[in-house]
């Protein structure tokens, strides 16, 4: 008999140390949550992911926050999906659980969640920030927000330096300014380069089924359409089969650790949404979260995300420029957002250069006569817009 309890003792002894080269903590497994109510396929759809996920990954116990079921997985007992949220919360709060995956969460302004994909290109993983949730109510400055965001969840996933790239969607021009402008202000931001053959940040449809960088930056809408043709494009929509889900909701000076998986997610993606959070936590997602904001302020954050409501202020403001003489216009120059390419044009304007707005293959551009082109190029780029000339397509 005591043989045989110095056998069970040596066995929890080397279970205990397995876990801890997991999960940092000696003894404990990672306390995952989540809620059961919601899901378009049922209950027994978000138990068997909860289950899988237990069973693939020794170092997390999940928690089942929702009416009573048969299973072996701890179960915290409420009626009702408000019940439930309450509980997530209080239990996130008191540190019964380290984090928590439900099917909806109303994340404070400031807070939007990362997403994270298998690309169908060539079977890579990448963030696409963000999913849900707003960073801000202005454009540009969510999308900035999110890069940073996501940069904070790859990071904590063990990329030590993810890259970067930028959706082609309106605001695109602006944020690749202000992530440049960071960049020379000390902030460390691994912008890569699109595979098409004019390259740079900005990315296209290709570069999304490749998964070209780590973290895809977008704004939030485009990336929650992007998550569900992601998880559902092999079964027509109705039933999320790929992927991890829509992630970590992430900002500034927030510590509840919530991941989002939609209410049509099936099994897999659950168990997928349960480990992402296990390992969110065991990669300190918030002490590298409070690094990078730490970092990204001392580069000048706060300021340049002002000079963006700035802009918007000033187009309001603008005052009506006479339009030069007409001329012929083949020359053309890229790099500008669509938001910004009636100013453009307006700055050339002021300056004696007539110019018109169009669409090239590679997105907005603005046109001028060829003996302008130089000189339209500099005043644009005085005026402060990221220009260059454009290339053949």
């Amino acid at each position: 008999m005591q043989s045989d309890n110095i056998v069970k003792t040596v066995a929890k002894i080397f279970n205990d140390i397995a876990d801890t080269l997991e999960t940092g903590q000696y003894g404990e497994k990672i306390r995952v949550g989540i809620t059961t109510l919601g899901s378009e396929h049922g209950i027994s759809n978000v138990v068997k992911g909860a289950e899988l996920a237990q069973k693939i990954n020794s170092s997390i116990e999940v928690v089942l926050i929702g009416p009573k079921v048969e299973t072996e997985l701890t179960q915290v007992i409420v009626e009702n999906e408000e019940e439930g949220y309450k509980k997530m919360e209080e239990m996130l709060d008191n540190k019964e659980i380290s984090s928590c995956v439900t099917m909806h969460y109303s994340f404070p302004i400031g807070v939007s969640t990362v997403g994270r994909v298998i690309t169908p290109g060539k079977g890579k993983e990448m963030f696409i920030a963000t999913t849900t949730g707003t960073s801000s109510s202005n454009r540009a400055e969510a999308m900035v927000k999110n890069g940073i965001y996501g940069i904070i969840s790859a990071k904590a996933m063990g990329i030590k330096n993810p890259t970067v790239g930028i959706l082609n969607v309106d605001g695109a021009r602006q944020v690749e300014r202000i992530f440049k402008e960071l960049i020379s202000n000390g902030y460390d931001i691994n912008l890569t380069e699109s595979t098409r053959a004019d390259g740079g940040c900005v990315m296209r449809g290709n570069d999304l089924l490749a998964g070209t960088p780590d973290v895809m930056v977008t704004d939030t809408l485009t990336g929650n359409i992007l998550m569900k043709v992601f998880s559902s494009y092999t079964t027509g929509g109705s039933y999320e089969a790929l992927g991890y889900g829509y992630g970590p909701g992430i900002g500034e000076d927030y510590n509840r650790l919530v991941l989002i998986i939609s209410r049509a997610s099936g099994s897999p993606v659950i168990a997928n949404a349960i480990s992402y959070a296990a390992d969110l936590v065991k990669g300190k997602v918030f002490e590298i979260a409070k690094n990078e904001f730490e970092n990204a302020n001392k580069a000048n954050l706060k300021e340049l995300l002002k000079s963006l409501n700035k802009e918007s202020v000033k187009k309001e403001e603008n005052k009506f420029v006479k339009m030069p003489e007409k001329e012929v216009v083949t020359g053309t120059i890229d790099g500008i957002d669509i938001m910004e390419l009636d100013d453009a044009v307006s700055v050339l304007w002021e300056n004696q250069i007539y110019a018109e707005s169009g669409m090239g293959c590679t997105g907005p551009i603005v046109m001028v006569n060829e003996r302008n082109l130089k000189e339209a190029i500099n005043v644009l780029a005085k005026a402060g817009y990221n220009v260059k000339k454009a290339e053949d397509c």
